[in-house]
């Protein structure tokens, strides 16, 4: 055991791990595979870690997460961007897997970080998720294609693509179904969510699998970590317009179809609507308060174990 606080930055890449110790800068090197995460894994849990951080890498980064979190460490996943600009704003220029697991590691020890959510179910509903999102957008660019195609041939060839990516996102919709069916927890909470009227499967299965946190967060919180929070611009004497940024995308975009229905079927939210567009409002400010409204609404659902009343 270490007599001082130890953080950990593990750069993730397809076939090795590329691990450094904070403050000691000791690096170290394990195998991405199950015999290498696991030696990692005894590693780590005869250190301590006060914090172990790893960047999101496409997939690759599950498998270890997952082992981590099941052994009981304080395993985040961490956004790239972040943590490529803490390296900025410390200097740190160059840019190699070494480097990167020492810049994640000081980013753990002097950025804090929520304690991280991993539950196997929500995780397979994860993989579902976005691979339905990607078909679908497949399904946008086949169409858009076949609109200007002329040549017969390439016709028909977009016909069969397109009634190929409906088939399989179908097949997907069912298999969501299915796994949230199969877990009591996700079951109950799907039952809360689609009680609301403009929540339908899609957004339901996207906020079980992509936001686990809802129910623990503040209003504040869950706006932010949605991407509908206004954050203020001011300088000075200079008062600038406020705007969203940041937030999960995947999850905005969902709640964006589903607060475009609620705006128009949700009693609610209908009268939430007309009121701002009788103050005036524009029509994109007025869609992202419903968002902002919707989501808030939904975490104190999730988090007083209460089905929607008008």
């Amino acid at each position: 055991m270490a007599s001082h606080a130890v953080f950990v930055g593990i750069d993730v890449s397809k076939a090795r791990l590329d691990v450094c110790l904070w403050p000691d800068g000791e690096c170290l090197e394990f195998a991405n595979d199950s015999r290498g995460i696991r030696a990692l894994g005894r590693h780590l849990e005869r250190l301590g870690p006060a914090a172990i951080g790893l960047e999101a890498s496409g997939g690759y980064e599950r498998e270890v997460l997952a082992a981590l979190c099941a052994a009981g460490l304080p395993a985040h996943r961490l956004n790239a961007l972040r943590v490529r600009r803490f390296a900025q704003g410390c200097g740190i220029l160059a840019k190699n897997d070494r480097i990167d697991a020492g810049v994640i590691a000081r980013f753990v020890s002097c950025v804090p970080q929520a304690e991280a959510v991993h539950d196997p179910a929500a995780a397979r509903l994860a993989e579902l998720v976005t691979a339905r999102r990607q078909l679908v957008e497949e399904l946008t660019r086949c169409s858009n294609q076949a609109s200007r195609t002329v040549h017969g041939v390439l016709k028909r060839i977009a016909a069969r693509r397109i009634a190929r990516l409906k088939a399989d996102i179908l097949l997907i919709d069912q298999a969501m179904a299915e796994a949230v069916a199969a877990d009591e927890r996700m079951a109950h909470r799907n039952r809360l969510l689609r009680s609301v009227p403009g929540v339908g499967p899609v957004f339901a299965h996207t906020l079980l699998a992509l936001m686990p946190e809802l129910g623990n967060l503040t209003r504040r919180q869950a706006a932010s970590l949605v991407g509908v929070a206004p954050f203020d611009c001011e300088s000075g004497t200079f008062r600038g317009q406020r705007r969203i940024v940041g937030g999960r995308k995947p999850l905005r975009d969902a709640a964006y179809m589903a607060a475009l229905v609620a705006g128009q079927h949700n009693c609610v939210m209908k009268t939430f609507r007309q009121r701002l567009a009788d103050a005036g409002k524009p029509p994109k400010v007025i869609l992202i308060a419903i968002m902002r409204k919707l989501i808030c609404a939904l975490n104190a659902m999730v988090k007083n174990n209460q089905p929607w009343t008008a």
